[in-house]
Protein backbone atom coordinates (compact mmCIF):
# COMPACT_ATOMS: atom_id res chain seq x y z
CA UNK A 1 0.00 0.00 0.00
CA UNK A 2 1.47 3.65 -0.99
CA UNK A 3 1.95 5.50 2.55
CA UNK A 4 0.48 8.82 1.74
CA UNK A 5 -1.69 8.55 -1.73
CA UNK A 6 -5.61 9.08 -0.78
CA UNK A 7 -8.56 7.44 -2.50
CA UNK A 8 -11.50 9.22 -3.73
CA UNK A 9 -14.40 6.85 -3.05
CA UNK A 10 -14.85 6.24 -6.83
CA UNK A 11 -11.52 4.88 -6.39
CA UNK A 12 -12.56 3.20 -3.48
CA UNK A 13 -15.15 1.79 -5.08
CA UNK A 14 -12.88 0.08 -7.88
CA UNK A 15 -10.50 -1.21 -5.50
CA UNK A 16 -12.84 -2.99 -3.94
CA UNK A 17 -14.35 -4.45 -7.45
CA UNK A 18 -11.09 -5.39 -8.15
CA UNK A 19 -10.46 -7.37 -4.92
CA UNK A 20 -13.85 -9.19 -5.60
CA UNK A 21 -12.88 -9.68 -9.46
CA UNK A 22 -9.74 -11.25 -8.23
CA UNK A 23 -11.84 -14.02 -6.02
CA UNK A 24 -12.08 -11.63 -2.39
CA UNK A 25 -16.06 -12.44 -1.39
CA UNK A 26 -17.47 -9.43 -0.26
CA UNK A 27 -18.39 -10.63 3.00
CA UNK A 28 -14.69 -11.54 3.26
CA UNK A 29 -13.68 -7.92 2.98
CA UNK A 30 -16.57 -6.98 5.30
CA UNK A 31 -15.57 -9.33 8.39
CA UNK A 32 -12.11 -7.90 7.91
CA UNK A 33 -13.08 -4.42 8.21
CA UNK A 34 -15.92 -5.35 11.14
CA UNK A 35 -12.78 -7.33 13.10
CA UNK A 36 -10.56 -3.89 12.41
CA UNK A 37 -13.35 -1.72 13.46
CA UNK A 38 -13.45 -4.21 16.80
CA UNK A 39 -9.83 -4.54 17.30
CA UNK A 40 -9.93 -0.55 17.78
CA UNK A 41 -12.77 -0.96 20.69
CA UNK A 42 -10.89 -3.20 22.36
CA UNK A 43 -7.71 -1.63 21.98
CA UNK A 44 -9.87 1.26 24.65
CA UNK A 45 -11.54 -1.53 26.45
CA UNK A 46 -9.24 -4.60 26.43
CA UNK A 47 -11.18 -6.70 29.18
CA UNK A 48 -14.56 -5.18 30.16
CA UNK A 49 -17.08 -2.51 28.90
CA UNK A 50 -20.51 -1.49 27.71
CA UNK A 51 -20.65 -0.46 23.74
CA UNK A 52 -23.13 0.74 21.66
CA UNK A 53 -22.94 -0.02 17.69
CA UNK A 54 -25.19 2.10 15.58
CA UNK A 55 -25.72 0.71 11.88
CA UNK A 56 -27.06 1.83 8.77
CA UNK A 57 -28.73 0.20 6.35
CA UNK A 58 -25.56 0.08 3.70
CA UNK A 59 -22.47 -1.84 4.04
CA UNK A 60 -21.00 0.26 6.43
CA UNK A 61 -23.99 -1.27 9.00
CA UNK A 62 -22.74 -4.53 8.17
CA UNK A 63 -19.24 -3.68 8.94
CA UNK A 64 -20.94 -2.30 12.38
CA UNK A 65 -22.76 -6.17 12.68
CA UNK A 66 -19.54 -7.64 12.64
CA UNK A 67 -17.90 -5.62 14.45
CA UNK A 68 -20.84 -6.13 16.96
CA UNK A 69 -20.84 -9.81 16.89
CA UNK A 70 -16.69 -10.05 17.48
CA UNK A 71 -17.21 -7.97 20.39
CA UNK A 72 -19.88 -9.15 21.75
CA UNK A 73 -17.76 -13.18 21.29
CA UNK A 74 -14.80 -11.13 23.33
CA UNK A 75 -17.23 -10.42 26.28
CA UNK A 76 -18.02 -7.17 25.99
CA UNK A 77 -21.88 -6.44 26.58
CA UNK A 78 -22.81 -5.03 23.38
CA UNK A 79 -25.81 -3.20 22.62
CA UNK A 80 -27.09 -2.82 18.69
CA UNK A 81 -29.18 -0.49 17.13
CA UNK A 82 -30.37 -0.03 13.75
CA UNK A 83 -31.44 2.94 11.43
CA UNK A 84 -33.58 0.02 9.49
CA UNK A 85 -34.64 -3.31 10.54
CA UNK A 86 -32.81 -6.24 9.29
CA UNK A 87 -35.26 -7.65 6.87
CA UNK A 88 -34.82 -4.14 4.90
CA UNK A 89 -30.98 -5.09 3.97
CA UNK A 90 -29.51 -6.54 0.98
CA UNK A 91 -26.51 -8.13 0.10
CA UNK A 92 -22.99 -8.73 2.55
CA UNK A 93 -24.80 -6.27 4.90
CA UNK A 94 -27.78 -8.86 5.22
CA UNK A 95 -25.39 -11.56 5.62
CA UNK A 96 -23.49 -9.93 8.24
CA UNK A 97 -26.63 -8.93 10.00
CA UNK A 98 -27.60 -12.75 9.95
CA UNK A 99 -24.54 -13.13 11.73
CA UNK A 100 -25.37 -11.62 14.70
CA UNK A 101 -27.56 -13.14 17.45
CA UNK A 102 -28.72 -10.55 19.75
CA UNK A 103 -31.25 -8.04 19.82
CA UNK A 104 -31.73 -5.25 17.37
CA UNK A 105 -32.86 -1.79 18.91
CA UNK A 106 -34.51 0.51 16.85
CA UNK A 107 -31.87 3.84 16.61
CA UNK A 108 -35.14 6.32 17.94
CA UNK A 109 -34.94 3.81 21.38
CA UNK A 110 -31.40 5.04 22.43
CA UNK A 111 -31.64 7.94 24.15
CA UNK A 112 -29.18 7.39 27.11
CA UNK A 113 -25.76 7.39 24.82
CA UNK A 114 -24.03 7.86 28.76
CA UNK A 115 -24.41 4.44 29.52
CA UNK A 116 -21.91 3.10 27.65
CA UNK A 117 -18.02 3.26 27.50
CA UNK A 118 -17.58 3.59 24.04
CA UNK A 119 -20.17 4.22 20.77
CA UNK A 120 -19.38 2.58 17.59
CA UNK A 121 -20.38 5.03 14.25
CA UNK A 122 -21.44 2.64 11.77
CA UNK A 123 -23.94 4.29 10.56
CA UNK A 124 -23.32 5.87 7.08
CA UNK A 125 -19.78 5.66 5.47
CA UNK A 126 -17.62 7.54 2.98
CA UNK A 127 -19.83 7.32 -0.22
CA UNK A 128 -22.98 9.77 1.05
CA UNK A 129 -24.16 11.77 -1.27
CA UNK A 130 -27.08 13.39 0.36
CA UNK A 131 -27.89 15.81 3.44
CA UNK A 132 -28.72 13.72 6.44
CA UNK A 133 -32.62 14.37 7.84
CA UNK A 134 -35.03 12.70 9.81
CA UNK A 135 -34.36 9.89 12.23
CA UNK A 136 -30.72 9.93 11.07
CA UNK A 137 -30.14 13.63 11.56
CA UNK A 138 -32.00 13.55 15.06
CA UNK A 139 -29.74 10.46 16.23
CA UNK A 140 -26.50 11.87 15.06
CA UNK A 141 -27.58 15.57 16.78
CA UNK A 142 -27.86 13.32 19.99
CA UNK A 143 -25.08 11.33 19.77
CA UNK A 144 -22.75 14.94 18.91
CA UNK A 145 -24.05 16.24 22.43
CA UNK A 146 -22.80 13.56 24.25
CA UNK A 147 -19.68 13.30 25.48
CA UNK A 148 -19.18 9.22 24.80
CA UNK A 149 -16.17 8.48 23.01
CA UNK A 150 -16.93 7.36 19.59
CA UNK A 151 -15.30 5.15 16.91
CA UNK A 152 -16.47 5.71 13.47
CA UNK A 153 -16.48 3.15 10.91
CA UNK A 154 -14.95 4.80 7.42
CA UNK A 155 -15.95 8.02 8.25
CA UNK A 156 -18.13 9.95 11.02
CA UNK A 157 -21.17 9.72 9.07
CA UNK A 158 -22.00 13.14 7.56
CA UNK A 159 -18.95 13.54 6.03
CA UNK A 160 -18.65 13.50 2.62
CA UNK A 161 -15.90 11.41 1.76
CA UNK A 162 -14.42 13.14 -1.61
CA UNK A 163 -14.67 17.09 0.20
CA UNK A 164 -15.19 16.91 3.70
CA UNK A 165 -18.44 18.68 3.67
CA UNK A 166 -20.91 18.02 6.41
CA UNK A 167 -24.10 16.72 4.96
CA UNK A 168 -26.57 18.15 6.97
CA UNK A 169 -25.15 17.00 10.32
CA UNK A 170 -22.16 14.79 10.82
CA UNK A 171 -20.61 12.93 14.00
CA UNK A 172 -17.58 14.29 16.01
CA UNK A 173 -15.59 10.67 16.36
CA UNK A 174 -12.91 10.32 18.57
CA UNK A 175 -11.20 7.79 16.15
CA UNK A 176 -12.02 6.87 12.68
CA UNK A 177 -11.57 3.59 11.37
CA UNK A 178 -10.97 3.63 7.84
CA UNK A 179 -9.90 1.04 5.26
CA UNK A 180 -6.86 0.52 2.24
CA UNK A 181 -6.14 4.06 2.34
CA UNK A 182 -7.09 7.40 3.67
CA UNK A 183 -10.11 9.60 1.78
CA UNK A 184 -10.02 13.27 0.95
CA UNK A 185 -12.96 14.15 3.71
CA UNK A 186 -10.23 12.50 6.25
CA UNK A 187 -8.04 15.48 5.69
CA UNK A 188 -10.21 18.19 4.33
CA UNK A 189 -12.32 20.76 7.05
CA UNK A 190 -14.54 20.51 8.66
CA UNK A 191 -14.27 16.88 7.64
CA UNK A 192 -10.41 16.33 9.43
CA UNK A 193 -11.92 17.99 12.70
CA UNK A 194 -14.69 15.82 12.87
CA UNK A 195 -12.47 12.02 12.61
CA UNK A 196 -10.22 12.19 15.58
CA UNK A 197 -7.72 10.07 15.47
CA UNK A 198 -7.14 7.94 12.41
CA UNK A 199 -6.46 4.79 11.76
CA UNK A 200 -5.94 3.20 8.37
CA UNK A 201 -6.59 -1.11 8.28
CA UNK A 202 -6.11 -3.63 5.98
CA UNK A 203 -8.65 -5.74 4.90
CA UNK A 204 -6.51 -7.81 2.01
CA UNK A 205 -6.86 -6.11 -0.79
CA UNK A 206 -3.67 -6.01 -3.04
CA UNK A 207 -1.02 -4.05 -5.55
CA UNK A 208 -2.97 -4.68 -8.40
CA UNK A 209 -6.39 -3.97 -6.64
CA UNK A 210 -4.88 -0.23 -6.03
CA UNK A 211 -3.23 -0.05 -9.01
CA UNK A 212 -7.19 -0.59 -10.71
CA UNK A 213 -8.58 1.80 -8.24
CA UNK A 214 -6.28 4.36 -8.79
CA UNK A 215 -6.38 4.22 -12.77
CA UNK A 216 -5.97 7.10 -14.60
CA UNK A 217 -7.24 9.26 -11.75
CA UNK A 218 -4.19 12.71 -11.20
CA UNK A 219 -2.54 11.69 -8.38
CA UNK A 220 -3.66 12.60 -4.44
CA UNK A 221 -1.70 12.52 -1.70
CA UNK A 222 -1.46 13.35 2.11
CA UNK A 223 1.60 15.81 2.24
CA UNK A 224 4.24 14.36 4.52
CA UNK A 225 8.10 13.64 3.77
CA UNK A 226 7.57 10.13 1.97
CA UNK A 227 6.12 12.59 -0.91
CA UNK A 228 8.57 14.82 -1.64
CA UNK A 229 11.59 13.72 0.85
CA UNK A 230 13.87 11.67 -2.08
CA UNK A 231 13.89 14.88 -4.24
CA UNK A 232 15.05 17.44 -1.55
CA UNK A 233 18.18 19.49 -1.68
CA UNK A 234 21.17 17.74 0.07
CA UNK A 235 24.86 19.37 -0.10
CA UNK A 236 27.62 18.01 -1.62
CA UNK A 237 31.36 18.04 -0.91
CA UNK A 238 31.35 20.68 -4.39
CA UNK A 239 28.46 22.74 -2.76
CA UNK A 240 29.05 26.24 -2.08
CA UNK A 241 26.88 29.19 -1.80
CA UNK A 242 26.17 29.85 -5.90
CA UNK A 243 25.18 26.57 -6.49
CA UNK A 244 22.68 26.90 -3.84
CA UNK A 245 20.74 29.21 -5.85
CA UNK A 246 19.85 33.07 -5.23
CA UNK A 247 16.90 34.02 -4.01
CA UNK A 248 15.36 37.75 -4.68
CA UNK A 249 12.64 39.58 -2.42
CA UNK A 250 10.80 42.41 -3.29
CA UNK A 251 10.53 45.16 -0.46
CA UNK A 252 7.64 47.24 -0.33
CA UNK A 253 7.86 51.01 0.43
CA UNK A 254 9.00 52.63 3.93
CA UNK A 255 7.45 51.48 6.73
CA UNK A 256 6.00 47.89 4.98
CA UNK A 257 9.24 46.41 4.80
CA UNK A 258 8.96 43.78 7.20
CA UNK A 259 7.22 41.16 5.17
CA UNK A 260 9.79 41.12 2.92
CA UNK A 261 12.70 40.46 5.63
CA UNK A 262 10.48 37.54 6.98
CA UNK A 263 10.53 36.13 3.80
CA UNK A 264 13.85 36.86 3.04
CA UNK A 265 15.09 35.14 6.29
CA UNK A 266 13.13 31.98 5.83
CA UNK A 267 14.31 31.57 2.35
CA UNK A 268 18.41 31.78 3.86
CA UNK A 269 17.25 29.68 6.59
CA UNK A 270 16.06 26.67 4.73
CA UNK A 271 19.24 26.43 2.69
CA UNK A 272 19.10 29.32 -0.30
CA UNK A 273 23.04 30.11 -1.06
CA UNK A 274 22.04 33.79 -1.28
CA UNK A 275 19.27 35.86 -0.51
CA UNK A 276 18.85 39.75 -1.67
CA UNK A 277 16.43 42.29 -0.44
CA UNK A 278 15.50 44.19 -3.32
CA UNK A 279 14.61 47.91 -1.55
CA UNK A 280 12.88 50.90 -3.17
CA UNK A 281 15.31 53.53 -2.03
CA UNK A 282 13.49 55.17 0.71
CA UNK A 283 13.25 52.09 2.59
CA UNK A 284 17.17 51.20 2.62
CA UNK A 285 18.68 52.59 5.69
CA UNK A 286 15.21 50.65 7.22
CA UNK A 287 16.06 47.48 5.74
CA UNK A 288 19.71 47.85 6.08
CA UNK A 289 19.20 48.30 9.81
CA UNK A 290 17.76 44.62 10.38
CA UNK A 291 19.74 43.02 7.62
CA UNK A 292 23.16 41.13 8.19
CA UNK A 293 23.35 38.28 6.17
CA UNK A 294 20.67 38.63 3.79
CA UNK A 295 22.41 41.40 1.07
CA UNK A 296 20.07 44.54 -0.13
CA UNK A 297 19.85 46.06 -3.45
CA UNK A 298 17.91 49.58 -4.47
CA UNK A 299 15.50 49.50 -6.71
CA UNK A 300 12.43 51.25 -7.50
CA UNK A 301 10.08 49.76 -10.06
CA UNK A 302 9.72 47.65 -13.09
CA UNK A 303 12.36 49.23 -14.89
CA UNK A 304 15.22 48.69 -11.88
CA UNK A 305 13.86 45.07 -11.61
CA UNK A 306 14.75 44.43 -15.13
CA UNK A 307 17.94 45.41 -14.11
CA UNK A 308 18.66 43.51 -11.17
CA UNK A 309 17.73 40.34 -13.41
CA UNK A 310 20.47 40.72 -15.79
CA UNK A 311 22.18 39.02 -13.34
CA UNK A 312 21.03 35.14 -14.00
CA UNK A 313 21.85 34.05 -10.60
CA UNK A 314 19.23 35.32 -9.30
CA UNK A 315 16.91 32.28 -10.06
CA UNK A 316 13.87 33.10 -7.76
CA UNK A 317 11.36 36.04 -6.96
CA UNK A 318 9.40 36.56 -4.54
CA UNK A 319 6.73 39.45 -4.38
CA UNK A 320 3.82 39.99 -2.87
CA UNK A 321 4.47 40.22 1.18
CA UNK A 322 3.82 44.08 2.14
CA UNK A 323 4.68 45.19 -1.64
CA UNK A 324 1.74 47.34 -2.36
CA UNK A 325 -1.65 46.79 -4.25
CA UNK A 326 -1.72 47.89 -7.85
CA UNK A 327 -0.49 48.44 -11.65
CA UNK A 328 3.14 49.10 -10.17
CA UNK A 329 2.98 45.99 -8.61
CA UNK A 330 1.45 44.02 -11.64
CA UNK A 331 4.21 45.92 -13.89
CA UNK A 332 7.12 43.75 -11.44
CA UNK A 333 5.17 40.50 -11.75
CA UNK A 334 5.41 41.09 -15.16
CA UNK A 335 8.80 41.65 -15.43
CA UNK A 336 10.26 39.04 -13.41
CA UNK A 337 7.77 36.51 -15.19
CA UNK A 338 9.33 37.73 -18.39
CA UNK A 339 12.83 36.87 -17.37
CA UNK A 340 11.92 33.31 -17.01
CA UNK A 341 12.44 33.03 -13.23
CA UNK A 342 10.66 31.11 -10.80
CA UNK A 343 8.15 32.78 -8.91
CA UNK A 344 6.30 32.81 -5.58
CA UNK A 345 3.68 35.55 -5.42
CA UNK A 346 1.64 36.07 -2.33
CA UNK A 347 -0.21 38.39 -0.14
CA UNK A 348 -0.23 42.08 -2.54
CA UNK A 349 0.94 40.31 -5.58
CA UNK A 350 -2.19 38.00 -5.98
CA UNK A 351 -4.35 41.09 -4.61
CA UNK A 352 -2.97 43.16 -7.41
CA UNK A 353 -4.59 40.60 -10.12
CA UNK A 354 -8.09 40.69 -8.16
CA UNK A 355 -10.20 39.40 -11.13
CA UNK A 356 -7.37 39.18 -13.20
CA UNK A 357 -6.45 35.41 -13.11
CA UNK A 358 -5.96 34.97 -16.72
CA UNK A 359 -4.03 37.89 -16.98
CA UNK A 360 -1.29 36.61 -14.66
CA UNK A 361 -1.32 33.21 -16.67
CA UNK A 362 -0.14 35.00 -19.38
CA UNK A 363 2.52 36.46 -17.30
CA UNK A 364 3.61 33.29 -15.56
CA UNK A 365 3.39 31.67 -19.50
CA UNK A 366 5.40 34.34 -21.20
CA UNK A 367 8.63 33.36 -20.07
CA UNK A 368 7.74 29.72 -19.11
CA UNK A 369 8.23 30.74 -15.57
CA UNK A 370 7.04 27.92 -13.00
CA UNK A 371 5.49 29.82 -10.80
CA UNK A 372 3.95 29.24 -7.09
CA UNK A 373 1.16 30.96 -5.62
CA UNK A 374 0.03 30.83 -2.08
CA UNK A 375 -2.87 32.75 -1.61
CA UNK A 376 -4.90 32.09 1.65
CA UNK A 377 -9.13 32.01 1.26
CA UNK A 378 -9.82 35.41 0.85
CA UNK A 379 -6.87 36.32 -1.39
CA UNK A 380 -7.70 33.56 -3.68
CA UNK A 381 -11.50 34.64 -3.75
CA UNK A 382 -10.14 38.21 -5.23
CA UNK A 383 -7.47 36.82 -7.60
CA UNK A 384 -10.19 33.88 -9.36
CA UNK A 385 -13.25 36.38 -9.31
CA UNK A 386 -14.97 35.59 -12.43
CA UNK A 387 -13.84 32.18 -13.26
CA UNK A 388 -14.88 28.46 -12.51
CA UNK A 389 -12.32 28.28 -9.60
CA UNK A 390 -14.75 29.85 -6.97
CA UNK A 391 -18.00 27.71 -7.69
CA UNK A 392 -19.53 27.41 -4.57
CA UNK A 393 -20.15 23.56 -5.38
CA UNK A 394 -16.78 22.85 -5.52
CA UNK A 395 -14.52 20.98 -2.85
CA UNK A 396 -11.19 23.04 -2.22
CA UNK A 397 -10.00 20.60 -3.38
CA UNK A 398 -11.15 20.72 -7.05
CA UNK A 399 -10.96 25.03 -6.44
CA UNK A 400 -7.23 24.46 -5.88
CA UNK A 401 -6.96 21.85 -8.90
CA UNK A 402 -8.86 24.18 -11.18
CA UNK A 403 -7.07 27.54 -10.32
CA UNK A 404 -3.53 25.37 -10.90
CA UNK A 405 -4.85 24.59 -14.78
CA UNK A 406 -5.89 28.09 -15.13
CA UNK A 407 -3.03 29.74 -14.36
CA UNK A 408 0.16 27.32 -14.93
CA UNK A 409 1.04 27.61 -11.82
CA UNK A 410 1.68 25.55 -8.23
CA UNK A 411 -1.18 26.47 -6.32
CA UNK A 412 -0.80 26.29 -2.24
CA UNK A 413 -4.35 26.72 -0.96
CA UNK A 414 -3.62 27.81 2.52
CA UNK A 415 -5.66 26.84 5.52
CA UNK A 416 -6.11 24.80 8.56
CA UNK A 417 -5.98 22.07 5.23
CA UNK A 418 -3.91 23.62 2.73
CA UNK A 419 -4.11 21.94 -0.47
CA UNK A 420 -1.18 22.01 -3.08
CA UNK A 421 -1.68 21.87 -6.69
CA UNK A 422 0.13 21.42 -9.85
CA UNK A 423 -1.23 22.54 -13.17
CA UNK A 424 -1.13 18.67 -14.14
CA UNK A 425 -3.41 17.66 -11.74
CA UNK A 426 -1.16 16.53 -8.83
CA UNK A 427 -2.74 17.46 -5.82
CA UNK A 428 -1.54 17.22 -2.19
CA UNK A 429 -3.62 17.70 1.08
CA UNK A 430 -1.44 18.96 4.12
CA UNK A 431 -2.74 18.40 7.54
CA UNK A 432 0.38 19.08 9.44
CA UNK A 433 -0.21 22.04 10.55
CA UNK A 434 -1.21 23.72 13.85
CA UNK A 435 -3.37 26.83 14.94
CA UNK A 436 -0.35 28.23 16.33
CA UNK A 437 0.93 29.61 12.90
CA UNK A 438 -2.25 31.97 12.41
CA UNK A 439 0.00 34.85 13.36
CA UNK A 440 1.04 37.88 11.47
CA UNK A 441 3.82 37.17 9.15
CA UNK A 442 3.40 33.63 9.02
CA UNK A 443 2.80 33.59 5.51
CA UNK A 444 5.14 35.79 4.31
CA UNK A 445 7.66 33.22 6.01
CA UNK A 446 5.97 30.32 4.28
CA UNK A 447 6.84 32.25 0.77
CA UNK A 448 10.73 32.30 1.68
CA UNK A 449 10.76 28.81 2.46
CA UNK A 450 9.01 27.84 -1.01
CA UNK A 451 11.12 30.30 -2.48
CA UNK A 452 14.63 29.09 -0.35
CA UNK A 453 13.74 25.41 -2.25
CA UNK A 454 13.44 26.76 -5.29
CA UNK A 455 16.28 28.35 -5.75
CA UNK A 456 18.15 24.80 -4.90
CA UNK A 457 16.26 23.68 -7.70
CA UNK A 458 13.22 21.97 -5.98
CA UNK A 459 10.19 21.30 -8.59
CA UNK A 460 7.58 23.98 -8.21
CA UNK A 461 5.17 21.25 -6.42
CA UNK A 462 7.70 19.64 -4.33
CA UNK A 463 9.09 22.68 -2.88
CA UNK A 464 5.45 23.83 -2.30
CA UNK A 465 5.16 20.36 -0.84
CA UNK A 466 8.02 20.27 1.44
CA UNK A 467 7.80 24.06 2.42
CA UNK A 468 4.34 23.65 3.67
CA UNK A 469 5.07 20.22 5.56
CA UNK A 470 8.19 22.06 7.41
CA UNK A 471 6.50 25.49 8.03
CA UNK A 472 4.14 23.00 9.64
CA UNK A 473 6.53 21.40 12.30
CA UNK A 474 7.43 24.39 12.81
CA UNK A 475 4.74 25.40 14.00
CA UNK A 476 4.09 22.32 15.91
CA UNK A 477 7.27 22.23 17.87
CA UNK A 478 7.07 25.74 19.21
CA UNK A 479 3.51 25.54 20.27
CA UNK A 480 2.19 28.16 22.51
CA UNK A 481 3.78 31.85 21.85
CA UNK A 482 4.36 31.23 18.51
CA UNK A 483 5.40 34.43 16.54
CA UNK A 484 6.79 34.27 13.17
CA UNK A 485 10.19 35.46 13.51
CA UNK A 486 10.33 32.01 15.45
CA UNK A 487 9.51 30.24 12.69
CA UNK A 488 13.05 30.69 10.58
CA UNK A 489 14.74 29.82 13.88
CA UNK A 490 13.22 26.60 13.68
CA UNK A 491 14.47 25.72 10.58
CA UNK A 492 17.55 24.04 11.70
CA UNK A 493 16.16 21.33 13.79
CA UNK A 494 13.41 20.62 11.02
CA UNK A 495 16.04 20.56 8.21
CA UNK A 496 18.42 18.01 10.44
CA UNK A 497 15.21 15.57 11.01
CA UNK A 498 14.51 16.06 7.32
CA UNK A 499 17.84 14.84 6.06
CA UNK A 500 18.07 12.27 8.05
CA UNK A 501 20.84 14.00 10.76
Amino acid sequence: METTRLLTVAAMRRVDAAAIARGVPGAVLMQRAGSAVAARVRAHLPDRGRVLVLCGPGNNGGDGYVAARMLQDAGLAVDLAALVPVADLHGDAAGAAAGWDGPVLAASDVVDFAAYDIVVDALFGAGLSRDLDGEAAALVERLTRSSVPVIAVDVPSGIDGDTGAVRGHAVRATETVTFVALKPGHLLQPGGAHCGALHVAEIGTDADDLAAGFGTDAPLWRNDPDLWGAAFPRLQAASHKYTRGHALVLSGPAHRTGAARLAARGALRIGAGLVTVASPPNAMAENAAHLTAIMLRASEGADDLDDLLVDERLNVVVAGPGLGVGEATRDLVAVAAAAGRHLVLDADALTSFKGQARLLAAHVADGSSQAVLTPHAGEFDRLFEGTDAVADDLSKLERARRAASLTGAVVVFKGPDTVIAAPDGRVAINDHGTPYLGTAGSGDVLSGFVAGLLAQGMDPFEAAAAAVWMHGEAGRRHGPGLIAEDLPELMPAVLRDVLGG
